[in-house]
Parts: structure tokens; sequence; C-alpha cells
């Protein structure tokens, strides 16, 4: 990650952290008194992507990770499909390798 990347991200924690509203000026401002200098547009960007959210939460919340959504008519509980996302996807992954070797001529036994 680039240092005007990270001196945006920073700002953005340094607003959240203090409860200041995360603008496009405000994190120009900060990266300004940090020497970095930052288009107003990606300010702008980020600002943006930030508005409504609770950056807090987003970093307590950032190794809890999601469950794979549920397919419909799936049988047993949520948690359990959840579960078996990571196999289904890893299997489909692996079929498609050998698919793709075979369509280029190569097998492991010609």
């Amino acid at each position: 990650m680039a240092s005007v990347d990270l001196a945006t991200s920073y700002a953005a924690l340094i607003l959240a952290d203090d409860g200041i509203e995360i603008t496009a000026d405000k994190l120009v401002a900060l990266t300004s008194a940090a020497s970095v200098e930052v288009e107003p547009i990606w300010a702008a960007l980020l600002a943006k992507a930030l508005e409504g959210k609770n950056v807090k939460e987003l970093l307590s919340n950032i190794g809890a990770g999601g469950g794979a959504p549920v397919a419909a008519g799936a049988g047993g509980t949520p948690a359990a499909a959840a579960a078996e996302a990571p196999v289904e996807e890893e299997k489909k992954k692996e079929e498609e390798k050998e698919e793709s070797d075979d369509d280029m001529g190569f097998g492991l036994f010609d």
C-alpha cells in the first residue's frame, strides 16, 4: 500500500477515534499536516465510502468474517450450511483446475 493510501487511512482512523465526522476536507487537512500530499478526489472517495459507517465497529469486526450465503432449499441449519460452503468451493476449484488441464490436451497419463 502506498504512503498516500496509508496516510488517508490513518487520517480516517484518527478522526473516527476522536468521534469527528470523516470528511474529505478533514482528511486532506490531516494528511497535509503530516506532510503527505493527497489529491482531493481520493480523500473525497474515502470519505464517501466511510459515510454512515462506524469505523470503530468495522475495525473490531475485521477478524470475525461472515459465513458464505446459504443456497435456497439447502437442508440443515444455516450454520451447518455455512460450514460446508468452503469445502464445496474447494471441490469446485479442483474440478475447474482439472477441466482446464483437459481442455489444453495435457493430462497426467497422456
